[in-house]
């Protein structure tokens, strides 16, 4: 005769694997965030000091990671702030620096994203890094908690290096160089994984780069979002052309 297992065993096992999922998924998000974090950390640290060194208290750069996480606009605030530049001024500076996140929407995974809370703090923690790490082909198949927990540890990566710069920039001496690179290296070594992925596309670089000369040449003043305009079109045009070149399948 069969027995069956216990009915109290179903339940706990089904509240143990929400649990072992969100681990799973934390696990995951920090190997793929912890080689971002080795840059976040210092370039949080240069911009706490500068923050202080620039007459702010040391709980203002806190509360810029936190809230604003703007990452190379909030160097630029930092200045702004300290000379008292009007708030219009803040805002158009914001706007522009910050453009560049429109044309990530098209193809974050935002729809991967499960629940509004998650959804709206996806939507305010995507980053230049959190983009480049969710689009790569491997993190077609992630998760809505592992893109979450990505987004937060890279929040708290900058936040946490910003405080302590703020709280330790006095100790850095003023001869040390380089911790400003540390973006721009970031930056170089996400680019060069993203085309190692895709080995077999040489045209999407290519014409990243027409696009960032092309921008270079006819509006130097506004390069970034005209390089990010000439690469948007590029693809769709591109897309449109290889959609119809397509074979269709009945």
């Amino acid at each position: 005769m069969r027995i069956s297992p216990p009915m109290a065993d179903g339940p706990l096992r089904a509240a143990r694997t929400p649990v072992a999922s969100q681990r799973s998924a934390f696990r995951a998000a920090f190997a793929d965030s912890a080689s971002v974090g080795l840059g976040f950390v210092p370039l949080g640290i240069a911009f706490g000091a500068l923050a202080t060194q620039s007459g702010l208290d040391w709980w203002w750069a806190g509360l810029s990671a936190t809230l604003i996480f703007g990452g190379s606009f909030e160097f630029l605030l930092i200045g702004m702030v300290t000379a008292a530049a009007p708030l219009a001024s803040v805002a158009v500076s914001a706007f522009m620096v910050n453009l560049r996140h429109v044309f990530y929407t098209l193809s974050f995974p935002l729809h991967r994203v499960r629940g509004r809370l998650g959804k709206a703090y996806s939507t305010f923690a995507l980053s230049d890094e959190a983009y480049a790490l969710t689009a790569g082909e491997d993190a077609r198949s992630w998760s809505s908690p592992r893109i979450l927990w990505l987004q937060l540890l890279l929040h708290m990566y900058w936040a946490v290096g910003a405080v302590a710069g703020a709280l330790l920039g006095s100790l850095i001496p003023s001869s040390v160089q380089g911790l400003d690179f540390a973006l721009t290296a970031l930056f170089a070594v996400l680019a060069l994984e993203a085309l190692r992925e895709r080995d077999s596309d040489l045209p999407t670089p290519v014409l990243a780069l027409l696009s960032a000369v092309t921008a270079r040449f006819l509006m130097p003043q506004q390069m970034l979002p005209a390089a990010f305009a000439l690469f948007t079109a590029g693809l769709l045009v591109r897309h449109r052309f290889t959609t119809r070149r397509r074979p269709h399948h009945a």
